[in-house]
């Protein structure tokens, strides 16, 4: 057996305290606010995934719409009955294949996931032969032709009118499991001999290729492990909307996580929830600059999308004073706090 330490029985219970907060959020917590905590969930997982390949591992990848489309079409194909979709697919009627694959909620995020990994193993051996921008511009046009691809083949995806009426599996204890089980799985990976060797890639490449570093394949690992939850996150986030179409998965959302990771600290786990926190609730509780307000007697009548010029100032005065995000690279630990609080102590 192996002992336990001081850090990881304080890192035990804040997950069981975490685990209970869960609990309590899902039977006291209105519906709107269940609905942030588990979108809070979903992008912690897709923005951790995203940090992987681009932070840890300094690639600059533009892929996350494209992977989040992949598995959120995998889950919801698999998770539709066989009459669900005759009634769904009306202009042409699904490939007999497909049309005959139901399964239940946990094996289709499963498989949504390893398709997706799959898919990021291929897309791997001609993306990573480029490096920086030219490896932006390869994975941007990766998101883009997904996004033709579901468009048009209707036979598989219903094309433009996309797939509707999905069960409703997904739930906080589906979210925050999923949220969880991927922190703890980067996180080991960051921490790990192959974590070292991104870290060392993004650092200078070239130097990791001197000190005999198998550069590709350890890009490709980040690569696939992003990819594969990137694919669950797309699977959960197609059951909690119960709808799905090509125009869900536009560049806009891979640009939400970009912002999440940068001001969170490229490389920073600690950091990508941090931010993320910031961004899914920060963006919803600045609803209410976009009513109208009196303020010492001035009417000031609401402005629609006001909230997103609030939100964009205070995302610069963050990036102004904090330029490697909140955290920077640091990650959180037990022992940093100690320390923190025996100095505050000192000089008290």
């Amino acid at each position: 057996m192996i002992p336990l330490n001081r850090n990881s029985i304080l890192t035990i219970l804040s997950i069981l305290l975490f685990l209970l907060f869960v609990w309590y959020s899902n039977s006291h917590l209105s519906a709107y606010a269940i609905r942030i905590w588990e979108d809070t969930a979903i992008f912690l997982m897709l923005a951790a995934s995203y940090n992987l390949i681009n932070g840890v591992t300094g690639q600059f990848s533009l892929e996350p719409n494209g992977f989040v489309a992949i598995g959120a079409y995998v889950t919801a194909i698999l998770i539709l009955t066989p009459a669900q979709k005759d009634a769904m697919f009306i202009i042409e009627p699904m490939v007999p294949w497909l049309r005959n694959l139901h399964m239940s909620f946990f094996p289709a995020l499963l498989i949504g996931g390893i398709v997706t990994a799959f898919v990021a193993f291929l897309l791997g051996f001609p993306v990573f032969r480029v490096r920086g921008d030219y490896l932006a511009i390869v994975t941007l046009g990766f998101g883009l032709t997904i996004r033709v691809v579901s468009n048009n083949t209707i036979t598989i995806t219903n094309g433009s009118l996309g797939l509707k009426g999905l069960p409703t599996y997904t739930n906080p204890w589906w979210c925050w499991g999923w949220a969880l089980v991927a922190m703890i799985i980067i996180m080991r990976i960051v921490f790990s001999a192959y974590g070292r060797a991104m870290k060392a890639i993004r650092d200078d490449e070239d130097a990791a290729i001197a000190m005999g570093i198998n550069t590709f394949w350890i890009k490709m690992i980040a690569f696939v492990a992003a990819g594969f939850f990137e694919g669950v996150g797309g699977g959960l986030l197609a059951s909690l909307i119960t709808i799905i179409s090509p125009t869900m998965f536009t560049f806009f959302l891979t640009f939400e996580l970009l912002i999440i990771i940068v001001v969170g600290g490229l490389g920073s786990m600690t950091g990508t929830a941090i931010a993320t926190i910031l961004v899914v609730w920060g963006s919803e509780i600045l609803r209410f600059v976009e009513q109208p307000m009196n303020i010492f007697g001035l009417h000031i009548p609401g402005i629609p999308g006001m909230r997103m010029v609030v939100f964009s100032v205070l995302l610069i005065v963050i990036m102004i004073f904090a330029r490697e995000g909140i955290m920077g690279q640091k990650e959180f630990s037990w022992d940093a706090l100690f320390n923190l609080f025996k100095k505050k102590a000192k000089t008290v």
